[in-house]
């Protein structure tokens, strides 16, 4: 297919190949893919110690199709089209998305390298941009296999995921502190510098059975290979030598793919404590894992087994923090000290934004910033905090800032 041209059947040939190499061993499912005319296979395979799940085949024409190479463009671009490496690559459009088009097809196409930078609040945090070129692939293969990981999640995971969110987190914790007598509150020590390639390109692998969507894959997590190091502590686990060391490691906090990476390789984490600890009370929004029992002793003991557990995976807990408390005392999650009846903004949040809102009305004031960033600024952090019991803390920071008035 070309930018001009949008047919993208699938060829013949490809078709044969599929058939022939797959129906002989294995059984197979054919199911019309999302464009006309063209097919995927399905491979039931059965998950270790789980319910059986789907190998999806001939994909990768899906993504480098022109209306998904499109697709991908405008919403890589969304609200950054007067960057100047986004007006850079709009300039000549149909030429370069005829590129991307090309190299993937062939198969030459190679990640750029990353532009990387701190940010500190509310920790510090190492971000790393790709080139808006990248960028666009990122949005075309997601594109494509995200909806197939998406019916693999458990209901209760929350970070990036249509229909889901901070809120919807908040308010599912709420209602299970009303529901049980005692909550756990884990989390993962350095989890994106942490996780492991090949136990990742295993688990997607899984599902993805295209040999050159894996390649895709493949290319961008070895892109960030090294990008995350200085963030990571060494950890061995059981079994390892000294050459575990050099084990490839990392996802870049900031890539579309990364984010929809961390929640496939923790959704082993999910199952396992859904499927084999029976824990009925349990939700997680990236790296955060909240658990809820009526009895104390089993919550410890389920801690044991999530710290077991997630050796498998390459990976740890603050094991100090992760201590049952009773729901009464509330819980710390997603910014706020979360309690049966009502939600606190932790001090750090309400302090930090109140220096930043300080510092973007003098710049409105002295004609720096336009009114329309304040005002962005101002009403997500609102709304934000309005899914907390904060009436009197917003009055108090618009009034620090001048902007509130009786």
């Amino acid at each position: 297919g070309s930018i001009a041209s949008v047919s993208a059947a699938p060829s013949h040939r490809d078709s044969g190949f599929l058939v022939a190499g797959l129906l002989d061993s294995e059984s197979c499912l054919r199911a019309p893919g999302p464009q006309a005319g063209g097919f995927f296979f399905e491979r039931r395979t059965r998950r270790e110690g789980f319910a059986m799940g789907k190998c999806y085949f001939h994909l990768y024409t899906k993504i480098y199709h022109p209306l998904n190479l499109y697709a991908a463009y405008q919403q890589a671009r969304r609200g950054k089209r007067y960057r100047l490496a986004v007006a850079a690559f709009e300039y000549d459009r149909e030429e370069n998305l005829l590129n991307l088009e090309r190299e993937l097809e062939t198969g030459v196409y190679a990640p750029g390298g990353y532009y990387n930078f701190y940010i500190q609040s509310p920790k510090r945090r190492l971000i790393s941009a790709a080139p808006f070129r990248d960028r666009v692939v990122h949005h075309a293969l997601m594109n494509v296999i995200e909806p197939l990981f998406e019916r693999q999640f458990i209901f209760d995971s929350y970070a990036n995921r249509r229909g889901k969110g901070v809120h919807r987190a908040l308010d599912r914790c709420t209602a299970y502190l009303r529901r049980f007598r005692y909550v756990m509150h884990c989390d993962v020590r350095q989890f994106f510098p942490s996780i492991d390639h090949q136990i990742l390109e295993t688990i997607l692998a899984r599902t993805l059975g295209d040999p050159a969507v894996m390649a895709l894959v493949k290319k961008i997590i070895a892109s960030g290979a090294g990008v995350q190091m200085k963030e990571y502590e060494m950890v061995y686990f059981p079994g390892d030598d000294l050459l575990a060391y050099y084990r490839p490691r990392g996802l870049p906090i900031g890539n579309l793919t990364s984010q929809h990476w961390a929640n496939v390789y923790l959704n082993e984490l999910d199952q396992y404590v859904k499927r084999s600890l029976k824990c009925r009370a349990y939700l997680r929004y990236v790296d955060d894992l909240l658990l809820f029992a009526d009895d104390k002793a089993q919550l410890h003991a389920w801690k044991a087994a999530l710290i077991l557990y997630l050796e498998t995976l390459r990976l740890t807990l603050h094991e100090d923090r992760a201590q049952p408390r009773p729901v009464e005392t509330g819980v710390p999650f997603l910014g706020f000290q979360v309690y049966p009846d009502h939600r606190r903004l932790k001090p750090r949040n309400g302090w930090a934004f109140q220096r930043r809102l300080k510092a973007l009305a003098a710049g409105c004031r002295a004609g720096e910033i336009e009114p329309q960033q304040l005002d962005a600024s101002l009403q997500g952090w609102l709304n934000h905090a309005s899914t907390g019991d904060t009436w009197g803390l917003r009055k108090a920071i618009l009034k620090s800032a001048d902007l509130y008035w009786e």
